[in-house]
C-alpha cells in the first residue's frame, strides 16, 4: 500500500510539473509542425501515421482472434 502512494505521489508531481496541454499549446505545436516539415509534406506524414495504426489494430485483432481460437479449443 504504501508503495502505491507513493507511486501516485510521484506520477501527481510530474503531472503538476509537466502542466495540461491547451490550446495555446497545441497552436505552438502546429506551428513547429508546419515549420519543421512544410505544408506539403504533412499530408504524406498524416497518410503514413494512419497506414501504421491501420496496420496495428489490424494486427492486434489477429492476435486477439488468435488467442479466442486457442481459447475455444
Amino acid at each position: 500500500m504504501c508503495i502505491f502512494v507513493h507511486y501516485k505521489q510521484k506520477i501527481m508531481e510530474s503531472l503538476i510539473i509537466l502542466g495540461v496541454i491547451g490550446a495555446p499549446q497545441i497552436i505552438l505545436i502546429v506551428i513547429a509542425i508546419l515549420l519543421l516539415f512544410g505544408g506539403k509534406k504533412i499530408p504524406e506524414l498524416m497518410r503514413g501515421l494512419g497506414s501504421g495504426i491501420k496496420e496495428f489494430k489490424d494486427a492486434s485483432k489477429d492476435d486477439d482472434e488468435k488467442s479466442n481460437d486457442k481459447i475455444q479449443e
